[in-house]
């Protein structure tokens, strides 16, 4: 994947998820260190309101209509899953009720679902659950039946068609 290519190879995708995975791994172990200063009320509450505007809409929607879901829900989806959002979210809680242990309930949301499901923002070109996209579908065996697509070589350089 680069800035003229936007797809992700599998090994990418994994790549990209440890990088998710490291940030799970420090937002849970500073919260388990100070479990005992996390208020659980909003502790729930940061977790589930980004589901429960961003996802869950969205998801009935394309369940009730076969699929078809309006730009809507995904710029709902995308707006709640975004690391700028829920830090800005982060910031004006601070601003008003100052910092506290439960914040880090966003990142663990946010972090979990790339690190643990790869739920990445939504692009509108895609059905809103994941589904494999006839046209990706081509591209993968089109591309994987390239002599040398994707093989590292010895030299560590990788072949491109």
């Amino acid at each position: 994947m680069d800035t003229r290519n936007l797809f992700m190879t599998p090994v990418t995708s994994r790549l990209l998820r440890a990088e998710w995975g490291l940030g799970l791994l420090v937002s849970a172990a500073l919260f388990i260190g100070h479990l005992d200063e996390v208020r659980w009320l909003p502790a729930v509450v940061l977790f589930v309101y980004i589901d429960l505007i961003g996802y869950l809409p969205g998801a009935i929607r394309f369940r009730r209509a076969g699929g078809r879901v309006p730009k809507v829900y995904y710029l709902l989806y995308n707006v709640m899953h975004s690391l700028v959002t829920q830090g800005l979210v982060a910031l004006a809680w601070t601003w008003v009720w100052g910092f506290e242990w439960a914040l880090l309930a966003l990142p663990l949301h946010l972090f979990g679902d790339r690190a643990l499901f790869g739920n990445y923002l939504k692009p509108f070109g895609v059905k809103f659950e994941p589904y494999a996209h006839p046209v990706y579908v081509r591209f993968q065996n089109e591309f994987a039946a390239l002599p040398g697509a994707g093989e590292e070589k010895e030299s560590g350089t990788v072949a491109c068609p």
